[in-house]
C-alpha cells in the first residue's frame, strides 16, 4: 500500500511559480503512473496533470497546459508539479495520486492511492 505526501503549497501572487511535490513510500513508485488533481472550494474536484511511469507521456488539462510540468523522479520516489504564471483560479488544494494501471488518466475514480492534499492561493 503507497502513501502519498504533497508538500510546496502556499500563497502566491498572480504570474508567480511554486513548485509542489508529492512523496511515495510503502510502495513500488516507478510502477505506478501518478496525477495531479485539483479542488477549488464549492467545486468538483478537477484533473490537473498526469505521467506515465517511464516518464513516456504526460498530459494536462487544457487550462493548465502551457504553464504547468508534471515531472519524476523515480530514484527519489517522488512527482512533482511545476507551476508558473499562476492566476487566481489556479487556487485550490492540490492532490497527486496513484495508479497501478489506468486508461483514463483524467478521471479521479481510477486512481488506487491519494495524498492529504496542499493548499495553493493565488492572489491578484
Amino acid at each position: 500500500q503507497a502513501q502519498l505526501v504533497e508538500s510546496g503549497g502556499g500563497l502566491v501572487q498572480a504570474g508567480g511559480s511554486l513548485r509542489l511535490s508529492c512523496a511515495a513510500s510503502g510502495g513500488t513508485f516507478s510502477s505506478f503512473h501518478m496525477g495531479w488533481f485539483r479542488q477549488a472550494p464549492g467545486k468538483e474536484r478537477e484533473f490537473v496533470a498526469h505521467i506515465r511511469r517511464s516518464s513516456s507521456n504526460t498530459y494536462y488539462a487544457d487550462s493548465v497546459k502551457g504553464r504547468f510540468t508534471i515531472s519524476r523522479d523515480n530514484a527519489k520516489n517522488t512527482v512533482y508539479l511545476q507551476m508558473n504564471s499562476l492566476k487566481p483560479e489556479d487556487t485550490a488544494v492540490y492532490f497527486c495520486a496513484a495508479a497501478a494501471w489506468i486508461s483514463t488518466w483524467s478521471d479521479g475514480s481510477r486512481y488506487d492511492y491519494w495524498g492529504q492534499g496542499t493548499q495553493v492561493t493565488v492572489s491578484s
